[in-house]
């Protein structure tokens, strides 16, 4: 049997093609297509069908409808079998197909097996397994169904997951030097969603990289059109970014710093500027660009001088600089702020809290309502300076260091931000020992041109203390600060920080007053990056949730760079140019000198046998040596040797652990139900590795689920993935495991 979802609804036995019937009937199929492997409840069936009053006889006519599918599948089924391809589950109904059988499971392998490479470093074969992916996309999800049942979110929502892999593809694509690969997919991605400015930034990039630059900044006035007339919108920073590459012809055919283009943030770009003339003109569109002004811009004034190259068309406010023009207190062709295209300066975008301060004010880059001094700058001589006078609104208020200085015109709420330098690492463990290779990795990082790390691992085994030792060690090659984020994305008792509250907490820290932070994310992050964009920070970010909560939080400055922990790989991350770095438990050797450095290097010297003991008992993980090592030293009088025999009478439970059990409970709470019930059944598997055929014989699976499931274990890092379809589970995290099976008192077996 073969079935395909993503384009018309169709299912063909060997190489003929079958009837799916009505498409009321067509489109249970393909909702059972977008769950095939697993239970689809009868609710929501019913919701689908009829998504405003299902008839009272719903239920009926849905098993008629399932009855008529089973028969269509399996012809010489008796009247009222179940068969195997649609058997009835509690409360629902399942489709059983294979992977290579359905074209959205092949595309959701493909897909995983390119983020897997992208995490581990290898964008070549990450943009080809994308790709691949892509191929099985032959239209919008679910044709021939009603129009009513395809705005169901669960076909949306796989319509989105092909839109996502679309980016990945294209990211992946331009790092390894290869975008023509990516180029027929994001051609086919932008149809489907004409007003994606993030996927039309990367078709712009794309086309630029194979060569198509005049195509590349066709398909951006397209866009920029469309905006304006359907939105009333100018294009956001990623876009306006993009196409200033473009114009710069800065897009080479294979990049050599990294990815151009960065999952859900701005692309770095640096805005060259030419000499202004004496009067300042109005901003103008480009002179070669037709169409109307977009909102925000004035018409070309034909007296005004031309700018010596083609503007960017970003998102300039009111008051903003020209494209090709130069700020009073730049130097003619000095480069301006990295990053400069930022989200919200465009009057549609962001409410104007505020007046804007003038460009000519002697600052640098704009951001609604503030100007933001270059580095070095402490704000305008004199209120009647040349520049002043200049000006339109008037001077403005200026927030140094060491407080307001206000000029006799100056409205309250606005004006300049001085930069201030912000020191808030948290201390650092004064016993740290051990990880050299993984530190000399970090000294590498530091060194070249990486903007973001990401160190992953387990819960426990000691991201966040490496970070933070390396932090502190690092912390002079950021002359301008260090910030740091708890983003709680694995606190079992808190939720995860939303990035508009991490981004007001980083720019108070900044030195922003909380009256003149803007609204909403695009905004902040425009305001955030604009003030890294020349300096040198190093931005902690810790215990990341997902790529989403991240990217907004992220430094563009080419001086900056931001250290991620997480208890997630991170594919998206790792595909937009973040280094991944994964710990493993440390050495023998390390996990000795690590209680040595707590307990007391005597103690263990007198006991080797109960320290051999903890060590083993303790798996090697950090937190639970370091538990070991806090009851240890609050008991002198105890020798190592009881301290041995409280985590043996456990019997190979946590009871000894609890801080560790805490921070694995913090893992499996995030666990979808499928993969938690698998996680409880791992214990049970004998051998040192487990491989998907052994988890579906665990768990009364398909082969191919037991592997999906598998992935979401390992990416998550409760399992280890040691080698292609091989996995093993660390000597706690069975003991967790088993503990979990026994307090939810769920059966074991399928």
């Amino acid at each position: 049997m073969r079935f395909e979802v993503l384009g018309p609804v169709r299912v063909w036995r060997d190489e003929d093609e079958l009837d799916p019937g009505f498409p009321q009937q067509r489109a249970l199929l393909a909702l059972l297509l977008t769950h095939a492997g697993r239970p689809v409840p009868t609710s929501e069936i019913v919701d689908v069908l009829w998504s405003d009053r299902p008839p009272a006889s719903a239920l009926n006519v849905v098993r008629r409808y399932v009855g008529t599918l089973r028969r269509l599948l399996e012809p010489g089924l008796p009247p009222r079998a179940p068969g195997r391809r649609l058997p009835r589950r509690t409360g629902g109904y399942l489709l059983e197909a294979a992977t290579d059988e359905v074209d959205l499971l092949r595309f959701r392998e493909l897909t995983r097996q390119g983020k897997r490479a992208a995490a581990t470093g290898r964008p070549e074969t990450a943009a080809r397994q994308f790709v691949l992916a892509l191929g099985e996309w032959r239209g919008p999800v679910a044709m021939g169904i009603p129009a009513s049942a395809r705005e169901h979110v669960q076909f949306t929502a796989v319509q989105r997951e092909l839109l996502e892999t679309a980016r990945l593809a294209a990211d992946a694509a331009l790092l390894c030097g290869h975008a023509e690969q990516a180029l027929p997919a994001l051609r086919r991605a932008t149809a489907h969603d004409p007003l994606d400015e993030s996927l039309h930034a990367r078709l712009v990039l794309v086309l630029a990289a194979c060569g198509l630059q005049a195509e590349a900044l066709g398909a951006y006035e397209d866009v920029r059109r469309r905006l304006t007339r359907e939105l009333g919108l100018t294009p956001g920073a990623e876009l306006a970014a993009a196409h200033t590459r473009v114009l710069r012809q800065d897009v080479g055919h294979r990049l050599k710093s990294g990815p151009v283009v960065h999952l859900g943030r701005p692309i770095e770009t640096t805005r060259t500027t030419t000499p202004a003339p004496a009067t300042p003109a109005p901003a103008t569109l480009d002179p070669t660009t037709p169409g109307p002004a977009a909102p925000g811009r004035t018409a070309q004034d034909p007296t005004a001088p031309a700018p010596a190259e083609p503007p960017a068309s970003g998102p300039d406010g009111p008051g903003a600089v020209p494209p090709g023009a130069v700020a009073p207190g730049f130097a003619a062709g000095e480069a301006g702020v990295s990053g400069a295209a930022v989200p919200g300066l465009s009057a549609r975008r962001l409410a104007d809290r505020a007046a804007p301060v003038p460009a000519s004010a002697g600052f640098g880059p704009t951001v609604r309502g503030l100007t933001v001094p270059r580095p070095g700058e402490r704000g305008p001589a004199t209120p009647g300076s040349a520049d002043d006078r200049a000006a339109a609104p008037g001077p403005a208020t200026r927030v140094g260091v060491g407080g307001p200085a206000r000029t006799a015109d100056a409205p309250a709420g606005r004006g300049v931000v001085g930069f201030v330098r912000p020191a808030q690492l948290p201390s650092a463990l004064p016993s740290f020992v051990g990880r050299v290779v993984e530190l000399d990795w970090l000294e590498g990082m530091a060194g070249s041109a990486a903007g973001a790390v990401l160190v992953g691992g387990m819960a426990g085994i000691g991201k966040s203390t490496l970070v933070l030792h390396w932090a502190h060690r690092a912390a002079d090659r950021f002359p301008d600060g260090q910030l740091h984020v708890a983003l709680r994305g694995s606190d079992p008792a808190r939720p995860a920080v939303e990035p508009a509250d991490a981004l007001r907490g980083m720019l108070a820290a900044l030195g922003v007053p909380a009256p003149r932070m803007p609204d909403g994310v695009d905004a902040l992050t425009g305001v955030y990056r604009t003030l890294l964009a020349r300096r040198r920070v190093l931005v902690v970010l810790d215990d990341a949730a997902d790529t989403g909560q991240l990217s907004p939080l992220l430094p563009t400055g080419p001086g900056c760079l931001a250290l991620v922990t997480s208890r997630h790989t991170l594919p998206g991350l790792v595909a937009s140019g973040a280094r991944p770095l994964r710990l493993a438990p440390p050495s023998a050797e390390d996990a000795y000198a690590l209680l040595a450095g707590r307990i007391g290097a005597e103690r263990v010297a007198a006991e080797p046998r109960a320290v051999d003991e903890i060590v083993a008992r303790c798996g090697r993980l950090p937190l639970a040596l370091a538990t070991v090592a806090a009851r240890a030293v609050g008991r002198r009088d105890f020798p190592l040797a009881a301290v041995a025999a409280e985590l043996r009478e456990a019997h190979g439970g946590l009871d000894a652990l609890a801080a560790t059990r805490e921070a694995f409970l913090g893992s499996y709470r995030l666990l979808a139900p499928d993969s938690a019930r698998l996680f409880r059944l791992l214990p049970r598997h004998e051998g040192p590795d487990i491989t998907p055929a052994g988890a579906a014989a665990l768990a009364g699976l398909p082969v191919r689920r037991a592997r999906l499931l598998l992935g979401v274990l390992a990416d998550a890092h409760l399992l280890t993935e040691p080698a292609p379809g091989r996995y093993t589970l660390h000597d706690l995290l069975r003991a967790f495991a088993t503990e979990r099976a026994e307090a939810e008192g769920r059966p074991h077996g399928p």
